[in-house]
């Protein structure tokens, strides 16, 4: 019944959708006919179900009936009356019945109920067309015979697998593919429309078809010229964009001139950004990089930037250790502020705060700032935060990991580097951003990139993919992408809510030259196949040439960015082994198959506007191919399973320990969905609460333990210990 119940409570959540496209074909459109006799009665009818214990039988019997009673009294109206509400046929993905992307968050046996409740429709598949089969017998006959030592010998074909654009460089001769191959892939791009739905995306569609929403992270950089040429509900984006980038350019200027200061009338010159995910993980990502640029290391002389991410303790532990509260700005990121890690450690932050400098109201408004969304200002209000200027705004057409270029990115690393240097990040993503939107499909880098990524995936079977950066300051480039394009492209069902057939949404994983080459290169090279991106760059932000050296630093690093996708393409034969004099028992060990793909790409130097680029690149892949599976790139429903059951799990622990200790009661045991979490939250709580005998804490419900020493190593008077949660914000 468990799983009837979930089912059933899914249809409901989306009760006023169901009488469209997938009750009653062909029109794409009836969902936006008055559907409230039918609408009544199904959710009175599954309202009952849900609290009665109806079995599946009985449940699929007035499901039906309510399904009959709708679609008689639609048989009763004029169809010209029905037409009416059709005129645009090219957008029925977004009425095609949310039920079953809202039943697809239960899992794969609440899908399967709710799909065999509905009637039969033909599955909607890119993999059913003839492009997607032409590719498929090309991949068995041509390519898997064919070997990449001998592809790379072809002079013609060669000179045509690269393209170039503002000084990005990017060859992919050493992928497993043809002219032939990118000729049938730029077909399956027609096929899908691939240009139209760039455009769409670009002019503020709602592509985002889950949601309802607009995808417009190209707003963030779009040009001050182009304000009032996108609109979304009415709303002029870029206009929006850049008011708020003009309210970030005058307080990055305040701040940095030492115009505001801290509660106790201290320069700020330390900045924490709080926030997980895409709040956390490109603004990152960017920081590095200026780190060891070089106006961005003149630029931050004086202030430092660290970020709190994770709800473990012991991020907070590193991050506040040595700081000084009273020089301490906290920015807050969160589109809802509500983001339950988000905001314990806002909370705690805000506590650290407290415990310095006492509970007055404008510790938190001259030492705290939002990121958040316009509808989220009460919750940010209540929060204690300056809701007037030092609130900056951003908009649900913006998801998170793609927000980097928005206040999420704009606030953190303008404080700490200028906002001109900030500046010049947007426009190396704008100058991407053009490239994507208007270069011929054969020359278009983020295109090829995404097709290349379909046919590695799809076709070829390769299900991870890696990539290696060149230089030491994209340390974080990989983890940002990782969830860039895991978190978009890691779906199951398509845009016309079928479950699809084919492998999408590769795992994507790297670490930078030449740290990964003694990491876990044996594999690429010798285990499982793995397509690469290598990025190089032609100068070094910081190159060394040592006495009695022949080369620099730089060029011992790009011999190795040059050697490595050659010896993953050629490999080594038996007979290249035996030449070398090799013992007859080692030779196996020794070769390499090679025909191993890879992609390289070379820029002029690691910069703010270069690394604008390389966001921008990697945007637009992902992007690709969420078009060419069909695929809603911009939504993230499976996060929020474990989110649902992590609140659960939250319950049990609030009752273990709140009846822990008291008086002579035994402590109960938690009994959980299934005996393996039951037996592993007891074994927890148990051991913890020994620990907590043993004298770690006195209550582990009341304990607080927010840094108190700052790099001076003091404490506070004891009157400023204000215990948790007790702070006065008003």
């Amino acid at each position: 019944m468990r799983v009837t119940k979930a089912v059933l409570a899914a249809f409901i959540a989306q009760y006023g959708m169901i009488g469209g496209q997938s009750f009653i074909s062909p029109q794409p459109r009836l969902s936006l006919i008055k559907q409230s006799q039918y609408s009544s009665v199904l959710k009175e009818t599954l309202r009952d179900l849900i609290e009665s214990r109806d079995d599946n039988e009985r449940i699929e019997v007035e499901l039906e009936s309510a399904k009959s009673e709708f679609n008689d009294d639609l048989q009763q109206r004029s169809l010209d009356d029905i037409t009416t509400h059709t005129a645009d046929t090219d957008i029925q993905h977004h009425n095609y019945p949310k039920v079953i992307l809202q039943a697809d968050k239960l899992g794969r046996s609440a899908h399967a109920q709710i799909s065999r409740l509905l009637p039969n429709k033909p599955k909607q598949l890119v993999s059913s067309t003839n492009e997607w089969k032409r590719l498929e017998r090309h991949a068995a006959e041509v390519i898997r015979p064919s070997h990449l030592r001998d592809m790379i010998q072809d002079d013609e074909r060669c000179d045509a697998m690269y393209a170039e654009h503002d000084g990005v460089y990017f060859d992919y001769s050493r992928q497993q593919a043809t002219l032939e191959t990118m000729d049938l892939l730029f077909d399956l791009a027609e096929k899908q429309e691939l240009t139209q739905r760039i455009k769409g995306m670009f002019n503020g569609e709602k592509i985002n078809f889950t949601e309802d929403r607009a995808v417009l992270h190209t707003a963030l950089r779009a040009s001050r010229e182009d304000i009032g040429t996108v609109f979304v509900d009415d709303l002029d984006a870029i206009g929006e964009v850049h008011d708020v980038l003009d309210q970030i350019k005058e307080f990055t200027e305040a701040f940095r001139s030492g115009k505001i200061t801290g509660y106790t009338g201290k320069r700020l010159r330390n900045i924490i950004s709080v926030g997980i995910g895409g709040s956390y993980l490109g603004p990152e990502f960017l920081h590095e990089v200026l780190k060891t640029e070089e106006e961005g290391i003149n630029s931050s002389l004086g202030y430092q930037l660290r970020f709190l991410a994770n709800v473990d303790p012991v991020d907070v532990e590193r991050t506040c250790a040595d700081l000084d509260p009273e020089e301490t700005l906290i920015i807050v990121v969160s589109k809802t502020f509500y983001t339950a890690e988000t905001m314990l450690n806002a909370r705690t932050m805000r506590q650290w705060l407290w415990d310095f400098m006492g509970d007055d109201i404008d510790v938190v408004r001259k030492h705290v700032v939002a990121c958040s969304s316009v509808s989220a200002t009460e919750n940010v209000k209540a929060f204690g935060i300056d809701t007037e200027n030092y609130f900056f705004r951003f908009w649900d057409w913006v998801g998170g990991r793609y927000s980097v270029c928005g206040a999420a990115g704009a606030v953190p690393i303008s404080l700490l580097y200028g906002y001109d240097l900030f500046e010049k990040f947007l426009e190396g993503a704008r100058s991407m951003d053009q490239h994507f939107l208007n270069a011929p499909m054969k020359k278009n880098i983020p295109i090829i990139m995404g097709l290349l990524g379909v046919w590695n995936s799809s076709f070829m079977g390769y299900n991870s993919r890696a990539l290696i950066p060149y230089a030491q300051a994209l340390l974080r480039l990989p983890a940002h992408i990782q969830q860039l394009d895991m978190e978009s492209n890691g779906k199951r069902i398509n845009k016309h809510g079928v479950e699809i057939d084919y492998p999408v949404g590769e795992v994507d994983f790297g670490e930078p030259g030449t740290n990964s080459q003694h990491s876990f290169f044996q594999l690429i090279h010798q285990g499982q196949t793995i397509p690469v991106d290598f990025l190089g760059f032609v100068q070094s932000q910081h190159d060394l040439l040592m006495d009695n050296e022949p080369l620099s630093s730089h060029d011992e690093l790009m011999a190795n960015f040059f050697a490595q996708p050659d010896a993953l393409a050629n490999g080594k034969t038996v007979e290249e082994v035996r030449a070398e004099g090799c013992p007859e028992e080692l030779v196996l060990h020794k070769v390499f198959d090679g025909n191993r793909p890879s992609s390289s790409l070379l820029f002029p130097q690691l910069s703010a506007y270069v690394t604008g680029q390389i966001l921008s690149l990697y945007e637009h892949r992902t992007a690709v191919q969420g078009f060419i599976w069909d695929l809603n790139s911009f939504d993230q429903w499976g996060v929020e399973l474990g989110k649902k059951l992590a609140l659960d799990v939250k319950e049990h622990l609030m009752e273990a320990r709140n009846s822990d200790g008291v008086g002579d009661k035994e402590q109960e045991e938690i009994v959980a969905d299934n005996p393996a979490t039951s037996r592993i939250l007891n074994y927890y709580v148990q051991n913890s609460r020994d620990a907590v005998r043993d004298g770690a804490f006195s209550n582990p419900v009341t304990a607080t333990s927010v840094t108190r020493k700052t790099h001076m190593d003091h404490f506070p008077p004891q009157i400023n210990d204000l215990g948790g949660h007790s702070g006065r914000l008003s």
